[in-house]
């Protein structure tokens, strides 16, 4: 991965401030697309200057008011399979969630949780082999999910915003729900006893969460303690990127609030 230091940023804001466009300033300066755009965006955040004025509305610049719940759901999604690209023929940003065709239920909610955090946008499904992307463009993506930025989740540091976190501790359940619906599952395990000298084998439901980045497991495991969840780290060739919730009372609690995918 190409890191790219103050100066060259600086060099590209310069050119920007002075009307460049995103394309030449990538080409001259030999920097990916998304990364000049996510400059650019921080950069007229930080001088109070809204990228989707005159546009859509949006919670952050424009006081619109936001379906809480359904974006804690829509964050936990991003955080685990979601993607915002600039890398488009349309003029705005997208946020993509890629999600299995096994799970159609999954595929609606994310969908109708798109709809309800950006009511002004139309929404899409871009058919993938075995899954479908489901999509909306917007202006303001960067604004709502601040976690953006150029590289993998997994190789930056991934923090709420205060008021990100004010959502999910008002909305938890959407917030695992979102999570487990992207990067996790509810599947069977098994296990064999000994009874009066007889071999027996038993079944148990348990829930997994598998991400690679630390800190959005961090932030799993933090909202499942708030919630008195129960869980553990299960450890595979050495890295901690399994997270197990198999007690009983933690499963039906988890059986209640996120169900197996449908």
């Amino acid at each position: 991965m190409n890191f790219h230091g103050t100066e060259v940023r600086q060099k590209a804001l310069s050119l920007l401030r002075g009307g460049a466009k995103n394309a030449d300033v990538a080409r001259q300066l030999n920097v990916p697309k998304g990364t000049v755009a996510y400059w650019l965006h921080m950069d007229r955040a930080k001088r109070g200057e809204c990228p989707g004025r005159g546009g859509a509305k949006c919670p952050r610049c424009d006081g619109r008011p936001l379906d809480n719940a359904a974006y804690a759901y829509l964050l936990g999604l991003y955080l685990g399979d979601g993607h915002i690209s600039h890398y488009s023929t349309h003029r705005a940003p997208s946020l993509m969630i890629s999600l299995d065709d096994s799970w159609p239920g999954v595929q609606d909610e994310a969908e109708a949780a798109m709809r309800a955090v950006f009511p002004e946008n139309a929404t899409c499904r871009v058919r993938r082999t075995g899954c479908h992307n489901i999509k909306v463009y917007s202006k303001h993506l960067p604004c709502l999910f601040p976690q953006h930025g150029p590289g993998k989740k997994h190789a930056r540091k991934i923090a709420l915003e205060p008021w990100q976190q004010d959502i999910v501790d008002a909305h938890p359940w959407q917030f695992i729900r979102g999570l487990v619906h992207s990067d996790g599952c509810r599947n069977m395990n098994w296990t064999t006893r000994i009874v009066r000298g007889e071999r027996k084998r038993y079944e148990y439901p348990r829930y997994w969460f598998t991400n690679v980045s630390d800190d959005i497991r961090q932030l799993y495991t933090d909202t499942l303690d708030s919630l008195g969840v129960e869980w553990r780290h299960c450890t595979r060739q050495g890295k901690l990127y399994n997270i197990s919730v198999a007690k009983r009372a933690s499963v039906a609690l988890m059986d209640a609030h996120v169900g197996p995918k449908h």
